[in-house]
């Protein structure tokens, strides 16, 4: 028997501020006078206060990007080629500065930039070959715990799966709780519900063991201070149960919701977070007491989950989804064990869109 040996991020700063010791960090990595740093922003930072503190030197590439739509494998190999054709060296250093959209964009392009062909041959488990680019993470929305993954996940041209290997794992991560003030209630709610959602499914799941447990359980507790106390410190709370929600699934795995709602987010353009939710709410059959507590702070928060997108849906766009959805073995296997197979039928799947 082997057991699991995971990278996890190796460097990180956490507190209130501390997106200031930004620059000290790159400092460290530039090491001659041509050396240069990409920058991954959040478009909806643009002309914001946050943008004039992004410390860009004057050989520096910043680029705003927009994550209006899902992050593809189309849109990693454009930034890419972008860095390439600015500079014929790589940067010392590839920053994220965003949600987990922006976050994952930064992880995949500091993999591409080292790994030839484009990034849809490396979707999948352990399929790429060299170490990325250093790169930083940095957090403007908390909840998906892209800060603290091996997985950069992306819509390719057949489906949508992460670039999953120690190599995606940042190098450094900063956890500034007050880059996520501001953020919108529902972005909010739909981003921090995904590590609501890791932390049920990976208790629930057949991979449970005490590592993945211990974060989970702490995880969720911080979620539900959040989202049902309403604690003073809600911020801080957040970004850490981010990332201990991102760690609960390192050494496990997430579940059926994460599997159905891939399926919504390739076929229809879902965002991750209010997909997430949107499948969460029909798996009370899975998650009884999950989904139960889920509608107590939807109620709470006043959150409006969409209802009624799949119903009158022509069966082809049901048979995509539900393609892609029981393409995600592993995940499923977290569910029913290794007789996954026997369990997840396409009238299985199918009845579950039917029901959003």
């Amino acid at each position: 028997m082997s057991f699991k040996n995971f990278k996890c991020v190796p460097k990180m700063i956490f507190g209130r501020g501390s997106f200031v010791d930004l620059d000290l960090v790159l400092s460290e990595e530039r090491q001659s006078t041509d050396d240069f740093v990409v920058f991954l922003v959040d478009d909806v930072h643009q002309d914001k206060p946050l943008a004039g503190r992004v410390p860009v030197k004057n050989h520096d590439l910043l680029i705003y990007v927009n994550v209006d739509d899902e992050p593809s494998t189309k849109q990693v190999d454009a930034l890419t080629e972008q860095v390439q054709a600015f500079n014929t060296k790589h940067p010392v250093s590839v920053v994220g500065l965003g949600g987990g959209s922006t976050l994952d964009l930064a992880k995949a392009v500091s993999l591409m930039l080292t790994n030839p062909g484009g990034s849809a041959m490396y979707q999948g488990w352990d399929l790429i070959k060299h170490p990325a680019v250093h790169h930083i993470g940095i957090p403007t929305v908390s909840g998906t715990g892209a800060e603290a993954s091996r997985t950069a996940v992306l819509c390719g041209p057949v489906r949508k799966l992460g670039l999953n290997s120690d190599h995606t794992v940042f190098d450094q991560i900063i956890m500034d709780s007050e880059l996520i003030d501001g953020v919108s209630t529902d972005q909010w709610f739909y981003t921090g519900m995904d590590c609501y959602i890791h932390c049920v499914e990976s208790l629930q799941g057949t991979f449970l063991n005490e590592f993945a447990k211990s974060f989970a359980e702490k995880s969720m507790d911080l979620c539900r201070e959040v989202y049902i106390n309403d604690h003073a410190e809600k911020d801080d709370k957040l970004m850490m149960a981010s990332y201990m929600g991102g760690m609960s699934i390192a050494y496990s795995q997430v579940g059926a919701c994460h599997a159905v709602s891939y399926g919504l987010g390739y076929v229809l353009g879902y965002h991750h977070g209010i997909g997430n939710c949107i499948v969460f709410d029909v798996l009370e059959d899975f998650y009884p007491e999950g989904v139960a507590e889920f509608r107590t702070m939807v109620k709470k928060h006043n959150i409006t989950i969409p209802k009624g997108i799949c119903t009158d849906l022509p069966d082809e766009t049901i048979a995509k989804m539900v393609k892609v959805a029981k393409s995600m073995g592993p995940l499923w296997e977290n569910v029913y064990g290794p007789t996954w197979e026997e369990k997840v039928t396409d009238e299985m799947l199918t009845a579950l869109y039917r029901r959003m």
